[in-house]
């Protein structure tokens, strides 16, 4: 058999590889019943269907018809922007607080890519800030400064 789809059986046994972790690990907790679930239950069939979904997709990759494609040359900068703006989103979040630490994630990240235009980059910006100041502040009653240190009250 040939793989017809390099990005396909990548994602497919990434899936699985994931799926069987997962899986294995729920096996160390109470399973129980469906009636009556443990804690390890969930997490188990979570991984037992993302296993099945990447043998699917990893199967699928190796059809005929499946479409011929390369798994592109592994690019370290895009890795190193993204991983970078996570990091700095957790340094710059307890001074800088949420408005500037979601500004600069967001920035950060959107520079990765190509496609990168400031002014659509702004708008995500905006719009994700306000999203999760709504979901996670108002919503959800978590407590975190929302400004600079130097700002604050």
């Amino acid at each position: 058999m040939e793989i017809r789809n390099q990005k396909d059986f990548g994602a497919g046994l990434m899936y699985m590889i994931i799926g069987i972790f997962f899986a294995y690990m729920a096996t160390q907790y109470q399973m129980g019943t469906p009636a009556k679930m443990g804690p390890g239950y969930f997490p188990f069939w979570i991984g037992v269907l993302l296993t099945a979904i990447g043998l699917f997709v990893l199967v699928g990759s190796l059809r005929a018809k499946a479409v011929i494609e390369k798994i592109p040359p592994f690019n370290w900068k895009v890795i190193g922007l993204i991983t970078a703006s996570v990091v700095l989103y957790g340094v710059l979040l307890p001074t800088m607080g949420f408005a500037v630490a979601i500004i600069v994630l967001v920035f950060m990240s959107a520079s990765a890519s190509h496609e990168f235009n400031w002014r659509g980059t702004l708008v995500n910006a905006i719009a994700l800030a306000v999203s999760t100041y709504l979901v996670f502040v108002l919503g959800l009653k978590l407590q975190f400064p929302l400004l600079p240190f130097f700002l604050q009250q």
